[in-house]
């Protein structure tokens, strides 16, 4: 057993719900990342895309989105921990998770590639 009160089902969502609305207010990139996701379904939805690339778009979305999220956690707590004090591992740690959103922005980008300019192209036959 724990020495922590269980926290309940319902106050779980309350504070996933919560640190959802704390990322968008407070980090620019995730509000940037919504925005180009719900450009990209809208083009996707115009373009006629299957569901199975719908679904692989939601994925890549995520992915870029939850990375981001975990980046700022990172951030978030290694400053709590050393009060915002320089530290060569805590840069070399920032670095990394900023290096994680970097690539999974990367492999988005080749995925949007390799979905909608085929789909473009046929629109111009």
């Amino acid at each position: 057993m724990t020495k922590y009160k269980s926290q309940g089902f319902s106050n779980t969502f309350k504070n996933a719900r919560k640190g959802l609305r704390l990322v968008l207010k407070s980090e620019i990139n995730i509000r940037v990342h919504f925005c180009a996701a719900l450009l990209i379904l809208i083009l996707a939805a115009l373009l006629g895309f299957s569901t199975t690339k719908i679904c692989v778009l939601l994925l890549t979305i995520s992915a870029v989105i939850c990375a981001e999220m975990v980046n700022s956690a990172i951030e978030f707590s290694l400053d709590a921990v050393f009060h915002n004090k320089y530290s060569k591992l805590v840069g070399m740690a920032k670095d990394i998770s900023a290096g994680a959103v970097m690539f999974t922005t990367f492999v988005a980008i080749a995925i949007g590639i390799l979905l909608f300019i085929p789909a473009i192209l046929n629109i111009f036959k």
